[in-house]
């Protein structure tokens, strides 16, 4: 399939520069390589810029209420698990209003491919801080610096016992794309963390590994089955260093050093997924940020669950539908 298949004949409203752009094509061409035909493709969404793209994709969607997308997503996997069912959210439509839901679609497994923008701001209201813009960060609605701390999504999703979360950035395309189909390829609840930049409201806010320059040696693009190589001239290499007390530490070496790890996204256990991917948080910028899929774990997913139990008690039951079902109970005549 081509990519063109998956736009839609409307104009994309996203501002000029803004990273919604990128991530809208990386997603159409995601869905031409994943090959589901557009009328068995469903993009869910809340409120927010990052919530416009079901306009923009030719495909089935709905744009619902403020961060009730996770809910919606949910019955419509459930009811229709044939279907390819994507989310569409972002930082304060998924993390604000949206939190009890987006905790409880990754808990429950839902097979759902989750895509969050994160451009750490309220675009769409013009500007207010969202829960995960940095202490201190100076809006319209914290004209003195927020006092809150952020909201870290990774640790969320693995807080809800997620099962596959990746990062990428908006002008990474081939690392999207790539994130994108692992996701769909994942049965299960799938977040793909978005890092996007807003061009009006909180231009730069991933620069200083959006900058070209910048990015070979501030992040690591972790692939499965591989070593934890980067920089510039791939001579930076990533370990565990068990000299300073119980808790081991990620820490930088040479390439060829035989501690590096090799990255290994299946690990039941996420404490070190949780360590790759808190790399870079809250403005550290000792170690890279992780981008790429950081842990894709094989678990029973809801829909496949509801779904085999409604199957076993229709087995079981001597009514098979809704009239039979009926005409076993107590009737009378008014």
């Amino acid at each position: 399939m081509e990519a063109s298949q998956f736009k839609s004949n409307q104009y994309v409203k996203f501002c000029p520069g803004c990273g919604d752009h990128a991530i809208c094509m990386a997603l159409q061409k995601a869905m031409a390589e994943v090959g589901v035909p557009t009328h068995e493709t469903v993009v869910i969404s809340g409120i927010g810029c990052s919530s416009r793209m079901p306009h923009y994709l030719n495909t089935y969607g709905f744009n619902t209420i403020h961060g009730r997308g996770g809910a919606i997503a949910t019955g419509v996997k459930t009811s229709h698990p044939e279907l390819s069912v994507w989310q569409m959210t972002g930082d304060g439509d998924c993390l604000a209003i949206g939190g009890n839901h987006f905790i409880h679609e990754i808990r429950r497994n839902v097979d759902l491919n989750i895509c969050l923008f994160n451009n750490r701001i309220y675009g769409l209201t013009k500007g207010q801080y969202s829960p995960t813009s940095p202490k201190g960060f100076v809006s319209k609605s914290s004209p003195f610096g927020t006092v809150e701390r952020p909201f870290i999504p990774t640790e969320l999703v693995l807080g809800a016992r997620g099962t596959f979360f990746a990062r990428t950035l908006d002008v990474d395309m081939p690392t999207t794309v790539n994130c994108m189909v692992q996701a769909h390829e994942h049965k299960g609840a799938s977040v793909i963390e978005c890092l996007v930049n807003c061009v009006i409201f909180n231009n730069g806010t991933h620069n200083w590994i959006a900058d070209r320059e910048m990015r070979a040696e501030h992040s690591i693009i972790l692939k499965h089955g591989e070593k934890m190589i980067f920089g510039k001239e791939k001579d930076k290499g990533l370990a565990l260093d068990y000299s300073q007390g119980l808790i081991p530490q990620i820490i930088v070496v040479p390439a060829d050093d035989e501690r590096v790890l090799t990255h290994d996204a299946t690990m039941q256990d996420p404490t070190l997924h949780r360590m790759l991917a808190m790399m870079g948080a809250e403005g550290d910028t000792s170690l890279p940020i992780a981008l790429g899929v950081i842990r894709d774990v094989a678990a029973e997913s809801y829909d496949e669950a509801v779904n085999q139990q409604i199957n076993e008690v229709r087995d079981k039951s001597k009514a098979k539908t809704f009239d039979q079902l009926t005409a076993t109970l107590e009737q009378w005549e008014i």
